[in-house]
């Protein structure tokens, strides 16, 4: 049976042959053009499966010995690899908007306007549309949506939409109506509400925490949808190659639903699921319990945000956005909070997490790391920056020498490379997606996708990656 990329569950071991009896019968064969991970010998033709774990990779001599009457033999079109990982999803999210709106390349407003027009002809009235991914930036002008642009099309369902990034979102009037927003709502810390400036009624933009005020309103999935979300976005990885994830900002009951699933058998792959930093204490208590996991879902840590988005200009820099004269961005959470917050969760060895995009941002949590690190000693505490996309230059080596990993989504160059020098300049564009310098300054990368930002297909964003 042809495959186009065959995913192997497992990942292939650094030998050539195992050590495994060479009477065991495999369970599946593969041959084909086998990438192994070793650069010692980076190529295979053939390679055995017995039971759960990859016995042998070599050539068809090599396999020759597993093969018996119950053997399962499989010749693949194309490129064969390990499992692949990606250090950073949204995954069960991923899952929901597989089969929700998807407003991706709507390149122009009519079309935007046009495909939620459609979606919401066979949405029940009532009924929550949520999803959507859309980026503006494609638009001529790059006008920001409202609401009275979707609001003769959506009168019978609330509706909320984010932007690609998952840091702003447009709600519809019955989406404002339900969560009580109106001009005189203010804003929380950390978020914004977009208002008309000549009459300051809500546009229906919200940014960062704001869209909280909205999503509090929206009922929450069921545990069968939750489910179905997850299997579905399991077929769609497997037919990547994709084996693992870290999935980010997970909710306990994602938790749930991974763990039903893995109890029905449908699990086919590896999560490493990291819950909200400020919960860091019910989180320990469970681990503490009952243990982070087992080898096929596990609590990996904590994850928590400092900033925004530069798509949705709220990363915080240190100086003003080159195209909006006097704006820093936002910092979602103080830092004086996530020190403490921080300096918790590491003081019962959690893994933690944290989003920075901004050069500020990430200035700021490279600071907080330190004086955690230097508070509580030296240990592999491997304290993680999500994107860390830019970073001023005299920040760059403190990765490595700190140990921080800079969690990094390198396909978000295809996005960002179109408009990201128009809001940073000239200058602030030489520290950005700074992959060569971090590796040269002897910091740890971790590539990924964080999905739904991007897509979860790993080859495009590898073909962007520098090693």
């Amino acid at each position: 049976m042809p495959h186009r990329r065959f995913p192997v569950l497992l990942a292939l071991v650094a030998s050539m042959i195992s050590v495994r009896a060479l009477s065991a019968q495999a369970s599946l064969v593969i041959r084909g053009r086998i990438w192994t991970g070793d650069p010692a010998r980076p190529w295979a033709s053939a390679l055995a499966v017995v039971g759960n774990t990859i016995a042998a990779v070599g050539d068809s001599a090599t396999v020759a010995p597993f093969i018996g009457p119950g053997t399962e033999i499989v010749r693949a079109a194309g490129l064969v690899t390990p499992g692949l990982q990606d250090g950073h999803t949204h995954f069960i999210d991923g899952g929901f908007q597989l089969a929700s709106l998807e407003l991706r390349t709507a390149r122009t407003p009519a079309e935007f306007i046009r495909r939620i027009r459609d979606f919401a002809r066979h949405v029940p009235k009532g009924h929550w549309i949520i999803g959507g991914d859309w980026d503006h930036t494609l638009w001529p002008g790059q006008p920001l949506p409202r609401h009275e642009w979707i609001d003769s099309v959506t009168r019978d369902n609330p509706v909320f939409l984010e932007r690609l990034d998952g840091h702003e979102a447009l709600a519809n009037a019955a989406a404002l109506q339900a969560a009580g927003i109106t001009r005189s709502t203010p804003a929380p810390a950390g978020g914004e509400i977009g208002h008309d400036p000549a009459t300051g009624e809500p546009t229906g933009i919200f940014k960062d925490q704001a869209l909280q005020m909205v999503y509090r309103v929206v009922p929450d999935p069921t545990p069968e949808d939750r489910d179905s979300a997850l299997v579905r976005a399991l077929r769609y990885a497997a037919s990547l190659g994709v084996t693992g994830t870290s999935s980010m900002w997970a909710s306990w009951a994602d938790r749930a639903s991974f763990e039903r699933v893995e109890r029905a058998g449908l699990l086919t792959m590896r999560a490493s699921l990291y819950l909200p930093l400020d919960d860091w204490r019910a989180v320990a208590d469970t681990v503490a319990a009952v243990g982070a996991g087992d080898d096929w879902v596990r609590i990996g840590g904590l994850k928590e945000f400092m900033d925004g988005s530069a798509g949705s200009r709220t990363a915080f820099f240190a100086q003003p956005y080159a195209d909006s004269a006097g704006y820093h961005g936002l910092l979602r959470n103080r830092p004086a909070a996530m020190a403490r917050w921080i300096g918790a969760a590491d003081s019962v060895h959690l893994q933690v997490a944290v989003h920075a995009i901004g050069d500020s941002a990430n200035a700021i949590l490279l600071g907080i790391f330190d004086s955690v690190s230097q508070a509580h000693g030296p240990r592999d505490r491997r304290f993680r920056i999500e994107h860390a996309q830019h970073l001023r230059p005299q920040d760059i080596p403190r990765l490595g020498q700190l140990g921080v990993v800079a969690s990094m989504q390198p396909i978000h160059l295809v996005d960002d490379g179109r408009w990201i020098q128009d809001r940073i300049g000239p200058v602030r564009i030489h520290s950005t997606y700074a992959f060569r310098s971090l590796l040269d300054t002897h910091a740890v990368l971790g590539f990924g996708s964080a999905w739904t930002d991007a897509t979860l297909d790993p080859i495009p964003g590898d073909r962007k990656s520098v090693v």
